[in-house]
């Protein structure tokens, strides 16, 4: 079996060949648990009020605060595999 850190490159690798285009709140849980397993803790200041878009990444990636990296890449992991059931 691939260790997490190869699992969750090849996940990210295979988001991009997603059969259909995952919904907006789907994509903002990929992006947040991609963040949250490569980067850890959000940093940086918010975006501002008018980049709705980088708001909502930056909220999306503030609710996992404290989770572990690993935790995310396994989350991450199987989320992907349930979009490509």
């Amino acid at each position: 079996m691939a260790d997490l850190k190869t699992q969750f490159e090849d996940a990210a690798k295979a988001v991009m060949d997603l059969k259909q285009r995952p919904d907006n709140d789907v994509l903002l849980k990929l992006y947040a648990l991609y963040k949250q397993g490569s980067e850890g803790d959000v940093n940086g200041p918010k975006p501002g009020f008018f980049d709705f878009v980088g708001s909502a990444k930056y909220e999306a990636w503030e609710k996992l605060r404290g989770t572990k990296p690993d935790d995310a890449m396994k989350k991450y992991v199987s989320l992907v595999k349930s979009l490509n059931t």
